[in-house]
């Protein structure tokens, strides 16, 4: 069976707009690796003015974290398990 022909919307396009040769998405995979909005809440953004202020407390944050949270040791060089040894009381 025969898909049915979509209804062809007012065409309010003007003449000079052609886009017969367009690419869909051509820059889409350009334009998502290199944006990266973010929406602050008011409140934060009463601290931070604009986005160098907004970056420099992260890079701040980020150095602070590297520094305080441990690195994970893998369960290979922790070694074997000990369990507890269970007593009876009677």
């Amino acid at each position: 069976m025969p898909k049915a022909k979509r209804p062809i919307a007012d065409d309010d396009m003007r003449p000079e707009y052609d886009f017969s040769n367009a690419v869909r998405g051509k820059y889409y995979e350009r334009f998502r690796s290199s944006s990266n909005v973010v929406v602050l809440d008011p409140d934060v953004s009463k601290v931070f003015p604009n986005a160098v202020a907004v970056n420099q407390a992260l890079r701040v944050l980020a150095s602070v974290a590297r520094v305080s949270v441990p690195k994970r040791v893998s369960k290979a060089a922790r070694g074997p398990k000990k369990r507890a040894k269970l007593t009876r009381r009677g």
